[in-house]
């Protein structure tokens, strides 16, 4: 096995929320989880879920969240304490959020998990991905989870992985930062502590601790 490629779990992340640890548990690829958020919740939600309310019917937030009357949450959604979702904000179910994250105007999430202290706040569209801790997305920034052709996504880095989903967005490690205007295209892997200039397009594996000008220039951070 390829050690090389930084995506496993342990390497991405350098905690977990502890709302989605029994998710995580024994599993090696983040990927591995996306097609059971819906379930997951469900399953959690069954009982008593501590530290939550149910706002309405399968939605359940922690202490301080502020929504906006403007927003729209779709359940099962489970939402973390002090997290701000603003006007125009349409989550579309099968949604984890963190603690003291920030979801923006016209910004759209589905199937997805955000880690604490996460920010998507200007018209970003989250979909089948997962965001790690003190993760940031530009204006405008997409997470792609579909291909044209349908066909199950790959990642591809030192080695192609072959995840078995037709829909897969972005996973993004700890403290990265992407630019205004990106495209993530599926299956797109960015390691901690990596920087993406505005308006690339990007795909496959982007190693922790770089800095992205375009997707052919990407250097290791001084």
């Amino acid at each position: 096995m390829n050690n090389s490629d930084k995506i496993r779990i342990c390497e991405l992340f350098d905690a977990l929320p502890s709302i989605v640890l029994p998710l995580f548990d024994g599993v090696e690829y983040p990927w591995e989880v996306i097609g059971k958020i819906g379930e997951y919740i469900k399953s959690v939600t069954e009982k008593e879920l501590n530290g939550y309310i149910e706002l309405s019917p399968g939605v359940y937030i922690g202490e301080n969240v502020n929504i906006s009357p403007l927003a729209t949450i779709i359940p099962p959604a489970i939402i973390g304490d002090n997290t701000e979702i603003r006007p125009g904000a349409y989550l579309r179910g099968n949604i984890i959020i963190g603690k003291s994250c920030v979801i923006g105007n016209s910004t759209e999430i589905k199937n997805s998990i955000l880690f604490d202290n996460v920010a998507v706040p200007h018209y970003n569209y989250v979909g089948d991905s997962i965001i790690g801790n003190f993760a940031h997305l530009g204006a405008g920034v997409i997470c792609s989870n579909l291909k044209s052709d349908k066909s199950p996504v790959t990642v591809k880095g030192n080695k192609k992985y072959e995840t078995g989903l037709k829909k897969l967005g972005a996973i993004l490690g700890d403290r990265t930062e992407v630019g205004c205007g990106c495209v993530l295209n599926p299956g797109t892997i960015i390691g901690k502590e990596t920087s993406v200039y505005p308006l690339s397009s990007l795909r496959g594996v982007i190693p922790e601790g770089h800095i992205v000008k375009d997707k052919k220039t990407v250097i290791p951070k001084k």
